[in-house]
């Protein structure tokens, strides 16, 4: 099962880093278009339609898609300076309180956004851009991200709990 979950969060990864690629075209495209359209103007059109809001909704995905991957992958910050001199099974208490309490803040935010999502598609909200974009398209994508750290926080704990030492910190961290 943790196989399973890695490949996931790799997968998720791999999406975010192609949700900033393109942003990054995206935004060139628009860039290009402007210059073009000072140079020649009348000849193309000069902007995409809601390209702000389509970066916007690109950029929420791409955080919300890798946060378990940088979790599990050590990249989140963490100040070790005290718990790296305590020992290891006061560490390992730490952490797991740590992990019991951000499975508590990160849970009840995946249930809030799920409602949300819930909520946009009852309601039928549509973003106020030049293109309406039904708004539970990219909050399901936020809600997915935030369900899945949710995910990740737990795999974590279960490891802590299966290694009996911690599983966050490295000795190079400190």
């Amino acid at each position: 099962m943790g196989r399973l979950l890695q490949r996931l969060y790799d997968i998720c990864a791999a999406l975010s880093g192609g949700l900033i690629l393109c942003i990054c075209l995206l935004i060139s495209a628009q860039i290009l278009l402007n210059a073009a359209g000072r140079l020649s103007p009348g000849t193309l059109p000069s902007t995409i339609p809601s390209y702000a809001d389509f970066s916007g909704f690109m950029l929420a995905g791409a955080t919300f898609l890798a946060m378990a991957h940088t979790l599990r992958a050590g990249g989140h910050i963490r100040v070790n300076l005290v718990t790296a001199r305590l020992p290891v099974h006061i560490q390992t208490f730490a952490e797991g309180f740590v992990l019991l309490t951000a499975a508590g803040l990160i849970g009840f935010a995946a249930w809030f956004m799920i409602g949300l999502v819930q909520e946009s598609v009852h309601y039928g909200d549509v973003s106020n851009g030049i293109i309406p974009v039904a708004l539970w398209i990219p909050q399901s994508v936020a809600a997915f991200g935030v369900s899945l750290l949710f995910v990740a926080i737990l795999h974590t704990l279960f490891d802590l709990i299966r290694a009996g030492k911690p599983v966050l910190s490295t000795p190079d961290e400190v």
